[in-house]
């Protein structure tokens, strides 16, 4: 069984653009606020100064217009798992409508040492359970 991460957002009007539509800026953070149920497999505290992430990449792609005053779901799971790298898969829904995908890729990163490390073996499961949509 595939499982994933829900998260409700409510559109805040300065969200909103001059045409009436969430601004194509704002999803992109809605996406990484959506992406912390993974942060925190890899960080429980998400303390910074113990920050073992880092964006290697990311595509969204607009599939209809979001709008304000109508709440958002976005969905979030796992659509790889490597030796030191995952991709992150989401998307955004409103009354039922795809509105936005993303794509993001993420390293397991020692900023010590400045490069990628191995994502432990229990990490790794526990992302495996989140494979899917």
């Amino acid at each position: 069984m595939t499982t994933f991460f829900e998260m409700d957002i409510q559109p805040r009007f300065s969200e909103t653009d001059g045409l009436g539509h969430i601004n194509n800026t704002v999803i992109p953070v809605w996406f990484e606020a959506a992406r912390e149920p993974i942060f925190e497999i890899f960080n429980p505290e998400l303390e910074l100064h113990r920050w073992n992430l880092i964006l290697a990449g990311f595509n969204v792609s607009f599939a209809a217009p979001t709008f304000y005053g109508k709440a958002v779901t976005v969905k979030t799971w796992i659509s790889r798992v490597g030796n030191s790298s995952f991709e992150v898969s989401q998307s955004c829904w409103q009354q039922g409508k795809l509105t936005a995908q993303a794509t993001t890729s993420m390293v397991h990163f020692d900023y010590g040492e400045e490069c990628s490390q191995i994502i432990p073996t229990d990490i790794k499961e526990r992302l495996a359970q989140l494979t899917g949509k």
